[in-house]
């Protein structure tokens, strides 16, 4: 295989392009600073890039490895019990 092969369905870009063969994939996660692509995510989805274009690898686990790293996100944890509009709205009988 080759940079230019395409993906069997385009990986979809937060920018709302989309990644039609790995080059595009790679080019994207190149212009990602620094900080992010040393990240674990984005080096794994590179390095499965890498093993499909150069070494034969499975495409479909580059495509994968790409969808993996936009899709992981550090989770956001909301407690109701801290959001302002909710607090002390209700009280207990014994505190009134």
């Amino acid at each position: 295989m080759s940079w230019s092969t395409r993906f069997p369905d385009p990986v979809i870009l937060p920018d709302g392009s989309a990644a039609h063969t790995l080059r595009d994939a790679g080019e994207y996660i190149t212009r990602l600073p620094s900080k992010v692509q040393a990240e674990a995510r984005w080096q794994t989805a590179m390095h499965v890039l890498i093993q499909a274009a150069d070494h034969e690898g499975p495409l479909i686990f580059a495509q994968w490895g790409m969808t993996k790293a936009l899709s992981d996100r550090e989770p956001v944890y909301h407690s109701p019990s801290k959001d302002p509009k909710w607090r002390n709205t209700y009280k207990l009988a014994r505190d009134r």
